[in-house]
């Protein structure tokens, strides 16, 4: 069980079954760590250890190393920044549009397929305690909000589009140019207008 646990505390808490099986460690070892509640199955071939010192994103990491096309977007990128008091039940995630099914045992999520601008514009990557996450920039993030408003709710886009405007951080002329870039310009414009004056 040692070999176990320092194998997955080498990867930011997290271990794939090929690299455990090639370390010695036998699938009835897996089981057990399983059974008893030392490691969490996320996906098939993939674990994570249950009492590594994740910080408050480490579902982010879990979405984001199960596939490293994922991306942080919408409700839980603006939950993330701040820009909203909604607190989704999943994970909203992003990955390209010709991206094979994509689903996990834990946590929940709610994807995304991206066509390649959506996709690739606004891409940040953050390093934090629980490992690497890919998340758009909070500019992204509200550009996708108006572009799934029909399915996200005025409240949500108009709550985060406000609070991004308040910020210190805001870039006015990045929101604009991401919204020019998504086709979504003409939507934010009028609100920028009314809440700015």
């Amino acid at each position: 069980m040692n070999t176990l646990l320092k194998i997955f505390k080498a990867h930011n808490g997290f271990a794939r079954m090929q690299e455990l099986r090639n370390n010695g460690i036998q699938t009835r070892t897996i089981a057990k760590a399983v059974n008893d509640g030392i490691v969490e199955k996320i996906k098939p071939g993939l674990y994570k250890l249950v009492d590594y010192p994740w910080d408050e994103h480490g579902s982010f990491a879990d979405v984001c190393s199960s596939n490293n096309k994922a991306v942080i977007c919408l409700t839980s990128a603006a939950s993330y920044y701040d820009l909203t008091t909604f607190n989704p039940s999943y994970i909203t995630v992003a990955v390209p549009h010709n991206t094979p099914g994509f689903k996990l045992e834990y946590p929940p999520i709610q994807v995304y397929y991206f066509s390649h601008k959506y996709y690739e514009t606004g891409l940040n990557e953050i390093k934090t305690k629980s490992g690497l996450i890919k998340i758009y920039d909070r500019e992204k993030t509200i550009c996708d909000l108006f572009r799934y408003r029909n399915k996200i709710g005025d409240d949500i886009v108009i709550e985060s589009l406000k609070n991004y405007l308040r910020l210190k951080k805001r870039d006015i002329n990045k929101l604009f140019e991401h919204a020019e870039t998504l086709s979504v310009k003409g939507k934010i414009l009028p609100y920028v207008k009314a809440i700015v004056g």
